[in-house]
């Protein structure tokens, strides 16, 4: 007999779990479709051409390939290696993100869409990564993105989406963090190596890991001499407010066109007077994620400190995404919520609402054949009302009635008993605070079931 299993990697999510994740995800949906976002879905495989050479190296081997139907063993013998076998013997993958995707989309459907073009995507993408806590093979992205339009009041809108999805999860303490792209190509200028602007970036990203002196020795390793890693370090050491800070790189960037355009940005987008935010953006000048991809602003949300989770956002803005399927200059920006470490943050701070775990708000239970039709109308009737209402089937002890109601989380129970049934009247039992009142049978729709 085989043992039950599932793939490393891959997770079950019980009743509970899911109606805590539903919760989430339900926040953030309504929260897209209060901005104007339209829904976009997009299939759960797609061509392993439109994924390969997307990612980077490394990105392209955590690709899931798909094993063509058929004769595959002629083809298996052509490959000269394991990454040309994977291309010989599978035309499909599983997508990796929704970024590709998205482009490929637009790209297929220029012709009909509107732009601005503003789409949410929130579905599951599959990575061939090493598991580990956080880290899972298959997990769900929730994306928004503007493309066809290079106006920075995008950037203020995903920043006001980001702030108002965490407050009405009442994420207290959360952070967004901010850079500019162009910025950091004026820190490469500014040592004058243009060069290593990747290498200097993805050293100073790694700040809060490896601390100033890991940075240090990293930049070291990746060619730059002494006084060009002060320079960096000088330049990541700017402190004091957002306004002290731009005014700063100011000064330290004033030779650099690249640098001061991305200054003026920034300034822009943080010292609007469109909107307020519970949490108000700061400037991060060692923020650089996904470098290669952004060539604006970059953003990053992140958890409060006290659960010590780090990122559960980001995004930023791209100038050229769909040049990869030939539509060159197509600006767009975007952001993502990560999910699975939003529920851990949730869970650990204890802040899901007692209702996220709740979908039946009322059981009748099981008083005997004779009442099964009486309560089965009043369910019918109290679900034309919007209310989640269900029947104990089985004829089972009332104390285990009560049990189950009890760990289904179930807030209150009816019952029609033989003095109810003669009287007209239905017992709710409020399984929260333990009172119990009699309603008419004609009133039992107009009790506030969904008020707990």
């Amino acid at each position: 007999m085989v043992k039950p299993s599932i793939p490393k990697g891959t997770r079950d999510f019980g009743p509970a779990v899911v109606r805590k994740r539903n919760y989430i995800l339900q926040t953030i949906r309504n929260t897209f479709e209060l901005f104007g976002f339209q829904p976009l879905e997009t299939p759960a495989m797609e061509n392993l051409t439109t994924l390969n050479g997307k990612y980077g190296e490394e990105g392209d081997k955590l690709i899931f390939k798909i094993l063509d139907n058929g004769d595959i063993l002629g083809r298996a013998q052509q490959a000269k290696d394991s990454r040309e076998l994977g291309n010989l013997l599978c035309e499909k993958a599983l997508k990796y993100d929704l970024t590709i995707p998205f482009a490929r989309y637009v790209v297929m459907n220029q012709n009909e869409l509107t732009f601005p073009f503003k789409r949410y995507q929130i579905q599951p993408v599959w990575r061939g990564d090493r598991p580990a806590r956080g880290r899972y093979r298959e997990f769900y992205q929730c994306d928004a993105d503007v493309v066809g339009s290079s106006s920075l009041i995008n950037e203020i809108e995903l920043l006001k989406i980001y702030d108002t999805v965490f407050t009405k999860l009442g994420l207290q303490g959360f952070a967004l963090r901010v850079n500019n792209r162009k910025i950091l190509g004026g820190l490469a200028e500014l040592v004058k190596r243009p060069d290593l602007l990747t290498d200097i970036t993805i050293s100073i990203d790694k700040l809060d890991k490896i601390g100033i002196e890991g940075v240090r020795k990293e930049l070291t390793d990746r060619g730059l001499n002494e006084a060009e890693v002060a320079i960096v370090e000088d330049f990541i050491s700017i402190d004091g407010t957002n306004d002290e800070k731009l005014e700063r790189l100011k000064e330290v960037l004033k030779d650099s066109p690249t640098g001061l355009k991305g200054i003026e940005e920034l300034t822009f987008v943080l010292n609007n007077e469109l909107t307020t935010y519970s949490s108000h953006p700061v400037i991060d000048l060692t923020l650089a994620r996904g470098l290669n991809y952004y060539t604006g602003i970059i953003i990053e949300a992140r958890a409060p400190e006290v659960v010590k989770i780090g990122s559960i956002g980001g995004g930023g803005r791209y100038d050229d995404l769909t040049g990869l399927f030939g539509l060159p200059g197509l600006s767009g920006v975007g952001i993502s919520f990560g999910v699975d470490r939003i529920y851990d943050v949730l869970e650990e701070m204890q802040l899901f609402p007692a209702t996220a775990q709740q979908s039946t708000k009322v059981i009748f239970l099981y008083t005997g054949d004779q009442h099964i039709k009486t309560a089965y109308q009043h369910i019918i009737a109290l679900r034309e009302k919007g209310v989640a209402a269900e029947l104990f089937h089985e004829n089972a002890k009332m104390d285990k009635q009560m049990k189950y109601a009890n760990k289904r989380e179930i807030p209150f129970v009816a019952i029609i008993g033989d003095s109810e049934a003669q009287e007209g009247m239905v017992s709710i039992k409020n399984m929260v605070t333990g009172k119990q009142e009699k309603v008419t049978a004609a009133a039992i729709t107009d009790f506030p079931f969904n008020a707990q």
